[in-house]
């Protein structure tokens, strides 16, 4: 590894006129800075940044934290965070919690020691007490806070459209997977659904889940047919569960939309890809990640925050788990 005793002995100047340079402190002669520039990139020296951020006091890198990068959602968020960061030059440290608490922990202990200067976070535990603690700022990412800044989607109204357009187009009897209790927009868009279904007189049917992991939603799938196996359509928590009822609806010899009409929940690439391709609420992830960098950029630097709870909208997408609405 290129260190910077290298870079000064590459470039004929001691240590610390490298150091001014790479912490633009002090004087340095504009052809010395140019032979000191010339040795980084030939040797292609990167400096640490933590240890830089320590020494000038202040830093260039922020923390972000998934629960689960095998779903593809939260990747399409941090896309959006990532591309807003660098624009301004700051650089992301990533965090995987996997859902557990005690993994969030240790990663917010982690992004502190490398001395960041923000928290972006799409946590499944945002009344943590080691979030109130923090001294720096904190932007809750698809996930709602009562006492710190955050950008989500709304949930609610999400739900409101899942049910109206399954209705609408003929289902009388609804199997309604309900996310995980202690994470909001997932009940903020179930209590939506169930509304609608309620005032249509709907008969349905609630499955409920604690995790929005793959290996969870097809496990509820199994249990969804064996509950309600005369159902005819289904709201699902999120497009992953709405993958794990497709593969289990066809592999029960079901019609998908014809027996059974199944919608999900946030867009992600897959779901245009499927067979038949999956009827969807569409969460704009990557806006909201990119509007979760800027609200974070602006409390770094001080700025006037009109929103400190932005609310995105959500919008019906329109493919082949769903049935054609009959004419009026």
């Amino acid at each position: 590894m290129v260190t910077i005793k290298d870079v000064a002995k590459h470039a004929g100047v001691s240590v610390a006129t490298v150091s001014r340079v790479l912490n633009e402190t002090g004087y340095v002669h504009e052809d010395t800075r140019r032979m000191v520039e010339k040795a980084i990139e030939e040797l292609n020296y990167t400096p640490n940044e933590v240890a830089r951020s320590l020494y000038k006091r202040k830093s260039r890198l922020i923390g972000l934290l998934l629960p689960d990068i095998t779903n593809p959602y939260f990747p399409q968020l941090a896309r959006g965070v990532e591309d807003r960061m660098q624009e301004s030059g700051f650089r992301l440290i990533f965090g995987n919690s996997d859902e557990s608490e005690q993994k969030e922990r240790h990663y917010i202990q982690t992004f502190v020691q490398n001395n960041v200067v923000g928290i972006i976070s799409s946590t499944n535990f945002p009344g943590m007490d080691f979030y109130r603690r923090l001294k720096i700022p904190v932007v809750f990412l698809d996930r709602i806070s009562s006492d710190r800044p955050a950008v989500y989607a709304d949930g609610r109204e999400g739900g409101r459209i899942a049910a109206q357009q399954i209705v609408e187009r003929g289902s009388r009897r609804v199997a309604v997977l309900q996310g995980p209790a202690h994470i909001r927009p997932a009940q903020d868009r179930f209590q939506g659904a169930i509304e609608v279904l309620q005032d249509n007189g709907v008969s349905h049917e609630v499955i409920r889940t604690d995790s929005f992991a793959l290996h969870e939603a097809e496990q509820k799938a199994k249990e969804l047919f064996e509950t309600v196996p005369d159902a005819d359509g289904v709201i699902a928590s999120n497009d992953m569960a709405a993958i794990a009822v497709l593969h289990e609806a066809l592999r029960l010899g079901k019609k998908v939309p014809e027996d059974v009409q199944i919608i999900g929940f946030d867009d992600i690439p897959l779901s245009g890809l499927l067979f038949p391709p999956l009827s969807t609420i569409r969460q704009p992830a990557y806006d909201m990640g990119y509007k979760a960098a800027e609200l974070m950029i602006q409390l770094i630097e001080e700025q006037t925050v009109e929103l400190r709870n932005i609310q995105m909208p959500v919008e019906f997408i329109e493919r082949g788990s769903t049935r054609a609405k009959p004419e009026q």
